[in-house]
């Protein structure tokens, strides 16, 4: 009888343990945007074995912390260097030639190959899922042959609506009305900023010229916030009204800035008892206990403008930093296409005064955001313990990187290391999937964010419902159950044109993939175009990590980009490549897909040179 009782209750036992090792997990999954990895101190040791920047001091203690909870994935790379392909291939799990979605262009769910954003997934899984601050997917719908917003997750609080209602220190919108008054004709995406007590300061050429009483408003801002603009040197020097803020001080303090409101109102929203949350003008559903949870926050730190609060600025101007050399001869051998995007965002021209100054104020954000990254996984973990919950945090440090002087400019939009490496973190309550402290050197990619959180959440990946996934679970790289990359691969348009890259660990190869933008035409061209005509791009990352030396029409080096353009070209020109007539603007309504699948299975994920 005694036995009896014993091994009930060892079965018991069993069922409970069992029963919570199935609970669905409460997942947060933070992205930052335009963020280098080696503004990140573990990353940087990782990497180098140093902690510093080759540029000099950063600070992350907080994302620091993050590796020593969980599993860092430290040769991650996007699938496009800007900010909405980039999002739209985590959101989907889709490469860019696969979903279709290669620049900043609004697209729809109504084309044939469309599936479910990621989000929606956990939706029908059961979740509640809530988004806070920056999407970047311009996902609509189509309803009675008219564009429709359409909104990816349950629940949102809008990093537009939050500037609008002044929870910002900078905002950039559209103005229908002024001083009370409806505009016959609006300000087209106006500048300003609003100061610690909620005045709005407006920034525009046309407003000063019409309006009298704005006169020399832009010219005050731009010395109190002591900014720096970024000016082309054949233009002449930078006005106040010049595009792109790469440096300055926030006109809020440190904690009440748009990002800092995103943590607070995670904080907030955590914390809620209410049937709904409140905050500013936004309204939405509060947590449904009796659901699992997906929060995401995608905080804007450090994308332009670079405004760190006053107190990390004036820490950070003490360090004096090792600008990125540049020499004109490379512009010579660099390919056409990131010519083009050097060009337009040129800052070798700089004084060193303001190099330094952009430099400073980049890492002094970094360190800014770190603290606000740091906070909601705090918040996250005790609301999870105070519930008995088990989690999952997904941090993914950046949409992409961000030049600072490299290659003698600034901004994003190639294949670059410093433009395409972006480390991710996987913190689990399950130490078993994602151990503490563990480092995966084999390369993953952001198509892996999608079913790595799927199969986190109870999702049977394997299922043909989830075959359009381009990703892998990421758990099974930890357990190395997953088969071994010997490359990651992606393609952008945005500011370059077209354009594609395949790296390995010692090679990144890229080549224009297309002589225009005609979705559906030309879908072959780079079969037959001339080597020249294809723009290539050849790195050998041993000898030259920095990719100074374009080698591609080297002949020593024949060889490498041979099988490299044949496999590149067969992966994303003919392994199912999907191009859509999506339309133009936000109103897409256009629902023809083409197809280009001459090469079927060739991303195998192998390649020896």
């Amino acid at each position: 009888m005694k036995n009896k009782i014993f091994i009930g209750l060892l079965i018991l036992l069993g069922l409970v343990k069992n029963t919570f090792a199935q609970e669905q997990p409460n997942i947060l999954w933070i992205v930052t945007d335009d963020h280098r990895y080696d503004a990140v101190r573990s990353f940087n040791k990782m990497l180098t074995g140093n902690e510093m920047s080759t540029l000099g001091y950063v600070e992350s203690p907080n994302i620091d912390r993050l590796t020593n909870m969980g599993t860092t994935f430290i040769n991650t790379y996007c699938q496009a260097s800007g900010c909405a392909p980039s999002r739209a291939s985590m959101h989907s799990g889709r490469y860019p030639f696969r979903s279709g979605v290669y620049e900043f262009e609004y697209h729809h769910n109504k084309a044939e190959h469309s599936e479910p954003t990621f989000p929606e997934q956990l939706a029908s899984l059961g979740y509640q899922t809530l988004r806070i601050g920056k999407l970047g997917v311009r996902l609509k719908t189509v309803e009675n042959g008219k564009s429709k917003n359409y909104n990816i997750y349950q629940n949102n609080i809008d990093f537009k609506q939050l500037r609008k209602d002044g929870f910002t220190g900078w905002g950039k919108d559209w103005f229908y009305e002024m001083d009370g008054k409806k505009l016959d004709k609006p300000f087209k995406s106006m500048e300003y900023f609003v100061t610690q007590n909620g005045e709005f300061e407006y920034i525009s050429e046309r407003l000063e010229k019409e309006y009298p009483k704005y006169k020399g408003t832009a010219a005050k801002a731009h010395k109190k916030y002591d900014l720096l603009r970024h000016y082309n040197k054949k233009k002449g020097p930078q006005t106040p009204f010049s595009p792109g803020i790469l440096a300055g001080v926030s006109s809020r303090k440190a904690g009440e800035t748009r990002d800092g409101f995103y943590s607070k109102i995670f904080e907030a929203y955590l914390k809620n008892e209410n049937d709904k949350f409140s905050f500013g003008s936004q309204t939405i559903n509060a947590i449904n206990e009796e659901k699992p949870q997906f929060f995401y926050i995608g905080f804007d730190f450090p994308h332009t403008p670079v405004l760190p609060p006053a107190s990390y600025r004036e820490r950070f101007k003490k360090y004096t930093y090792k600008v990125p050399n540049f020499n004109e001869k490379e512009l010579k051998s660099m390919p056409k296409q990131f010519l083009k995007q050097v060009k337009s965002s040129y800052t070798d021209h700089f004084t060193d005064e303001e190099k330094q100054k952009m430099i400073q104020d980049y890492f002094a954000f970094c360190a800014y955001g770190d603290a606000l990254v740091g906070k909601s996984v705090d918040d996250f973990i005790a609301y999870n313990k105070k519930k008995n919950k088990p989690y999952l945090i997904v941090y993914v440090n950046g949409d992409h990187g961000w030049k600072l002087n490299d290659h003698g400019a600034v901004s994003k939009f190639t294949p670059w290391d410093i433009d395409s490496h972006n480390p991710i973190v996987v913190i689990s309550s399950d130490k078993n999937k994602f151990p503490e402290g563990k480092v995966v050197r084999e390369f993953t990619e952001f198509v892996d964010v999608a079913p790595t959180i799927l199969a986190a959440a109870g999702a049977n990946i394997k299922d043909e419902k989830f075959s359009y996934l381009d990703g892998i679970d990421m758990a099974k790289q930890v357990s190395r159950q997953a088969p071994k990359r010997d490359y990651v691969v992606g393609e952008a348009h945005a500011v370059t044109g077209p354009r594609a890259f395949i790296r390995t660990k010692d090679y990144m190869f890229s080549i224009q993939t297309r002589p225009d933008k005609i979705r559906g035409k030309h879908m072959e061209w780079a079969l037959n175009a001339s080597y020249q005509d294809l723009d290539p791009a050849l790195y050998d990352m041993k000898a030259d990590p920095h990719e100074v030396n374009n080698l591609a029409f080297d002949k020593k080096y024949q060889k490498i980009a041979k099988k490299m353009k044949e496999k590149l070209i067969n992966i994303v020109l003919g392994d199912n490549r999907v191009e859509v007539g999506w339309g133009k603007g936000s109103r897409v309504t256009g629902t023809k897909v083409y197809r280009s699948n001459f090469a079927p299975g060739s991303h195998d994920y192998k390649l020896k040179l």
